[in-house]
């Protein structure tokens, strides 16, 4: 057996209490689950300070010196023992509230010792609680390079499982291990990337004997992380572009030629054209499409899911379209059936708003094939909608479905059909790689012509008298404007009230217009009816939560006011902003805040004030807010987390990592290779039992 699969427990120091401590806390159960618990920060413990030295900028310091005398306060719980150190520059004071009586049996009155911890100032006195302290006495006791600290639970903490224990842990782990770890990597891979050996980074990692050192361990370990990601999603791509045969479009027909001629709103941008010949190309090729499809706010992505819907519907199959809320799906649904005007081609709308009879008969429709295009929500991927030959399936904001969700689409076929996801959040292009590192991506870089970049300026919660006067012009030109309040949570009494209060005071405020509101607690029936007294502009302002924020479309709206803008994200305010600009005229988006912001608020207002480049914005969002949970997404297919790596700060180890796994997969797709049984073992071990939803768009 490989040493690294040693039970948690047989480590000396464990034991069957602290591997269960182990276990749940920390998710530790192996020798190698243990050695990849990495150190979150380090200390050059060859520094060694002197007290009167110390300032509040010194997060932790090592000192020489004596104790001079203890004292002891309080009773029972509330006990806590000083003693008062000295180096001879000055004193400072060490205070224990746990572990009280090892510690006065252990420590001597003018004995030297080294003493490590972290300062802090109380009553105008330095102390360090609970530090680090052992006795000196050469030169040679004296800790050496750089000393790693591990984060620990308070339930840790409580069964003396410390940071300084978990490094013994450690230490006593590698005492088992009688020969070099085996290698996680094979030689191939290791050569391609300059790597140190495993065995190697390992210990460098947790006893850095060098700063040079550490680092060529953490960038090992940060590739592997990466490379393991990426070699999973290139190898499931790979092995469904092979194994998965796809329904082949041959040609394009009279619908999308009759479209094309008659119907085409206005003349398709080159990447729209560029996007739908990487689509006809997929359907034409016999192997299954499954393809991201990436647009800012505005850039057309739905007139070109339309167009490939009709190639399908003219090689004889069904398409459909499923969007996340009852909204969408309706605009949608509007949109398609007014564009369709005329071709004899109908198109049906499935929610759970759709009475039983209307549904009998699209189901009915479906089934014998006169329906050739279905659009709706999730009601879509209930087992009683069966299509006659659906081949083309396109999912709207696709991130707001559960993977399962999607993946159920696949079975309205004997064969899945083609799937193209749509967002309108762009994604930077190390996330994309990750998280949907499986699918080929278009993009779609270009706004229609006659569109006009939306103006964004930021402004203070208390001057709302100049703000009211522009929205009451622009509405007196003719236009009409949007007033969002930050509904984060439908839950949040505050914050509906904070919209009922908005509403009223902005009715107050305008009485000369019609003021609408919209919120997620309302009815689709009520939604739908508010929707269209604000689309035929029987009202000129609507209030309204982010529930307007994917997908609603109503060119006239030409003011886009957001309050509270520090309570959202910089992707959330870019998709907000994109419900307005998507007409001839200038548009303009209103961030309001109050005065007092975090430097990172200021920070997220000035990028949006800066740029309109989704693509730009998502970058800086990604940098400012992280990464976050990959596996949390429910996107990802990630079957294991990152430990060490970082997708913002090491975007070159990542790439580097994807390519090199592109290699391998291109040599051996089936990684039968001798060298690279330890890559499936590798696979195998991080997945673990769960299901892989790579394969599923």
């Amino acid at each position: 057996m490989n040493i690294l699969q040693t039970d948690i427990k047989f480590v000396p120091g464990v034991g069957p209490k602290r591997a269960s401590i182990l276990n749940k806390e920390i998710e530790v159960f192996t020798l190698g689950d243990l050695l990849r618990y990495y150190p979150y920060r380090y200390v050059d413990r060859t520094r060694m300070y002197y007290i009167h030295e110390i300032d509040n900028s010194m997060v932790y310091i090592q000192l020489k010196g004596r104790i001079t005398a203890f004292e002891t306060f309080g009773e029972g719980r509330k006990r806590r023992l000083v003693a008062h150190f000295t180096d001879g520059t000055g004193f400072i004071d060490l205070i224990w509230f746990q572990g009280i009586k090892f510690i006065e049996n252990s420590l001597k009155l003018n004995q030297e010792y080294i003493v490590f911890g972290k300062p802090s100032l109380f009553n105008n006195r330095w102390n360090i609680a609970h530090p680090d302290i052992d006795p000196y006495e050469s030169e040679g006791d004296r800790p050496e390079g750089l000393f790693a600290f591990y984060n620990t639970t308070e339930n840790m903490k409580r069964n003396y499982l410390n940071s300084k224990a978990v490094q013994k842990l450690i230490h006593n782990a590698f005492g088992m291990i009688r020969e070099r770890v085996p290698e996680s990597l094979p030689p191939d891979v290791i050569a391609a990337a300059h790597l140190m050996p495993f065995h190697d980074a390992l210990e460098n990692i947790h006893f850095p004997k060098s700063p040079p050192l550490l680092r060529d361990a953490e960038f090992r370990l940060k590739f592997e992380e990466l490379f393991y990601i990426q070699l999973n999603i290139v190898r499931y791509a790979s092995d469904r572009k092979a194994k998965l045969k796809g329904f082949v479009f041959e040609k394009v027909g009279k619908y999308l030629n009759a479209f094309y001629a008659t119907k085409l709103p206005f003349e398709l941008t080159n990447a729209q054209k560029r996007v739908i010949r990487e689509i006809r190309r997929d359907t034409a090729s016999g192997k299954q499409m499954n393809r991201l499809l990436q647009g800012d706010v505005g850039s057309g992505k739905t007139l070109v899911a339309l167009m490939c819907m009709l190639i399908a519907i003219d090689n004889g199959f069904q398409a459909c379209l499923m969007a996340p809320t009852e909204i969408l799906a309706s605009q949608h649904y509007e949109t398609f059936r007014s564009m369709l005007d005329g071709l004899g081609l109908p198109v049906a709308l499935l929610t759970g708003s759709t009475r039983k009879k209307e549904r009998e008969k699209i189901h009915q429709a479906l089934q014998s094939g006169e329906l050739p295009i279905l659009i709706g929500t999730h009601a879509l991927i209930e087992d009683v909608v069966q299509f006659q030959n659906l081949g083309f399936v396109v999912i709207d904001e696709q991130h707001r479905f559960g993977v399962a969700q999607r993946a159920s689409l696949w079975s309205k076929n004997d064969r899945p059909p083609h799937v193209l996801v749509m967002t309108a959040t762009p994604i930077p292009r190390t996330l994309a790689m990750t998280v949907y590192g499986d699918l080929d991506v278009s993009v779609i870089d270009e706004l229609p012509p006659g569109r006009k970049p939306v103006q964004t300026v930021h402004r203070f919660d208390k001057k709302r008298g100049a703000l009211f006067q522009f929205i009451r012009e622009q509405i007196r030109a003719g236009r009409q404007a949007y007033i969002v309040y930050p509904l984060i949570e439908e839950s949040e009494k505050m914050d509906l009230k904070n919209l009922e209060d908005g509403f009223k005071h902005i009715r107050e405020a305008f009485p000369e217009f019609t003021v609408c509101k919209m919120h997620g607690r309302m009815k689709p029936t009520e939604k739908e009816d508010v929707m269209q007294q604000f689309i035929t502009n029987k009202a000129q302002i609507m209030v309204s939560t982010t529930v307007i924020e994917v997908g609603v479309n109503v060119p006239n709206a030409s003011v886009m006011v957001i309050e509270s803008a520090q309570r959202f994200g910089l992707s959330q305010l870019h998709q907000l902003r994109g419900r307005v600009g998507r007409g001839a005229d200038q548009s303009y988006c209103i961030l309001i805040t109050p005065y007092e912001l975090s430097a990172n608020t200021r920070k997220r207002m000035e990028i949006m004030t800066e740029s309109n480049d989704g693509f730009v914005i998502a970058e800086a969002d990604l940098k400012l807010r992280g990464p976050g949970d990959l596996e949390g997404t429910q996107q990802s297919g990630i079957p294991f987390s990152l430990k060490l790596a970082d997708l913002v700060r090491d975007t070159d180890i990542l790439f580097r990592a994807r390519e090199i796994a592109e290699e391998v997969i291109d040599k051996d797709p089936a990684l039968e290779h001798p060298d690279h049984l330890v890559l499936k073992q590798e696979l195998s071990r991080l997945s673990g039992n769960r299901y892989d939803w790579g394969r599923i768009s």
